[in-house]
């Protein structure tokens, strides 16, 4: 079955960093997309980050955009994303799925940016 486990969140002071991992599983890993999105309280999940099947494609929300890296290894079945010059705007749940999406989503993890 599809799993992703996504870890690595915390509570870090603005202008911290942090390197958020997800282990998925149940499917052909090097076969799919991997993109990262988050979704803050009331607020819509959104798109940050996407990665191509090698590695040679990838793009980024605006407001994310020279502070965010992802990245992919296809080996481990895992995709990063580290997250560097951390706002309080950052503040969300993060999650990691496919693209196309496959179900279920994974729990997420907590990034939370206050001093």
């Amino acid at each position: 079955q599809v799993l992703f486990v996504e870890s690595g969140g915390g509570l870090v002071q603005p202008g911290g960093s942090l390197r958020l991992s997800c282990a998925a599983s149940g499917f052909t890993f090097g076969s799919y997309v991997l993109r990262w999105y988050r979704q803050a309280p009331g607020k819509e999940r959104e798109l940050v980050a996407s990665i191509s099947r090698t590695g040679e494609l990838i793009n980024y929300a605006d407001s994310v955009k020279g502070r965010f890296t992802i990245s992919r290894d296809n080996t481990k079945g895992t995709v990063y994303l580290q997250m560097n010059s951390l706002k309080p705007e950052d503040t969300a749940v993060y999650y990691c799925n496919t693209y196309p999406s496959l179900r279920p989503w994974g729990q997420g993890t907590q990034v939370t940016i206050s001093s």
